[in-house]
């Protein structure tokens, strides 16, 4: 895994070729994968990797862009554009993808 992507689409399309092809998203009981129909909570995934972009005419537009591994063997990305809050989101999940 690289340590940094000139652009979202870039790292997408790398970490894609590198076996991170599910697609995961936010919903209120944790992450979904909606391709298997399954939602993971916090205790059943792993943030390996996180990568920061921004917007190129508003630095505000940040995009947060985890990689993830869950404990079925389910390997893929969560892009994050409006902030985990935006959704009603678990605590524990939320601590999960907090960035340190």
């Amino acid at each position: 895994m690289e340590k940094s992507y000139v652009s979202l689409s870039v790292a997408i399309e790398a970490l894609q070729a590198e076996g991170y092809t599910e697609d995961f998203n936010l919903c209120d009981a944790g992450i979904e994968n909606k391709s298997k129909k399954k939602i993971h909570k916090a205790t059943e995934l792993d943030v390996v990797k996180f990568y920061r972009f921004e917007g190129m005419s508003n630095p505000d537009d940040n995009t947060i862009l985890y990689v993830i591994e869950t404990s079925t063997g389910e390997k893929g990305l969560l892009v994050d554009a409006y902030g985990m809050y935006a959704v009603n989101v678990p605590k524990d999940l939320i601590e999960k993808l907090r960035l340190t």
